[in-house]
């Protein structure tokens, strides 16, 4: 079972998916996510890349309904989306392939790296809105090179998705986690 900590996260990325806001997820939220990833750049209308970013968003709702939608209602709330922590760690390949993904789509320039101003594009799109980035992305950049390479992109994504420990940088890949310290805890 989710621990404080991942409750927490999860609560924000809830927030963000949850289009209308009304506590449920449904297919309605991920149809308006993938519409908001389809405004970065290489994600337009009839690219390889928006295909891709469909299908793995379409996707991850498909198996978030069949593994989290417990009382049968077509929708899954918070506490049906936490029942679903568990399963994260056995499902490495999957969420491996999400980071792919979502660094292609992210990666605006192709240089095949992550820069500060990407890494805020991807933040942004997964919340719909603008956010305070300040101080983050240094935790993130785990050599110091001022990007994110695929490699390291990839593990900061798995500890999003899977780490209980609130230490670990992958944590602030979505941006700030209420309530998780500042900047200064760097």
């Amino acid at each position: 079972m989710a621990n404080a900590f991942q409750e927490l996260k999860l609560k924000g990325m809830f927030a963000a998916f949850d289009a209308d806001g009304d506590g449920y997820l449904r297919e309605e939220d991920f149809v308006a996510l993938v519409a908001r990833w389809s405004r970065l750049p290489a994600v337009g209308p009839g690219t390889e890349l928006r295909a891709r970013v469909e299908a793995l968003l379409m996707g991850w709702w498909a198996a978030l309904l069949d593994a989290g939608d417990a009382n049968g209602d077509g929708s899954v709330d918070m506490d049906e989306l936490l029942s679903l922590v568990d399963r994260l760690p056995t499902m490495i390949a999957e969420v491996t392939a999400t980071a792919d993904t979502v660094f292609d789509a992210v990666d605006a320039n192709g240089d095949g790296r992550i820069s500060p101003d990407e890494h805020r594009m991807l933040v942004e799109t997964w919340n719909g809105q603008p956010v305070d980035m300040t101080g983050v992305f240094e935790r993130l950049d785990l050599n110091g090179d001022g990007h994110l390479s695929r490699e390291e992109f990839a593990l900061l994504w798995r500890q999003f998705w899977i780490s209980d420990a609130p230490e670990d940088p992958g944590n602030w890949l979505c941006g700030r986690i209420p309530g998780q310290g500042g900047v200064s805890d760097a």
